[in-house]
């Protein structure tokens, strides 16, 4: 993981801009799964999908009015570990 982005951040929902979008040469990967492990889920979904975008990778996670956020350069084996996963709650 690179200090690009070094920590998890929580923001409120009403933060984010219409713009704020994917671009053209990304993979996104959504799931909604109440009661299970979103995070983890997400997680190897991403890995599967890695062959679209290799230069980063990152997670969102909702819950209530908050959204968690990682995101990083490199692989979404290098950018994600245990303890951040865990931190993204949602």
């Amino acid at each position: 993981m690179t200090d690009n982005y070094p920590s998890t951040t929580e923001k409120h929902l009403e933060n984010y801009l219409e713009t704020d979008k994917p671009e053209e040469a990304c993979g996104v990967f959504g799931i909604y799964a109440p009661e299970e492990d979103v995070t983890k889920l997400t997680y190897f979904g991403l890995y599967a999908l890695q062959h679209r975008g290799q230069e980063s990778a990152g997670i969102a996670t909702f819950q209530d009015d908050r959204v968690y956020i990682h995101k990083g350069m490199g692989l979404v084996s290098q950018v994600f570990n245990e303890s951040i996963l865990q931190q993204l709650t949602g």
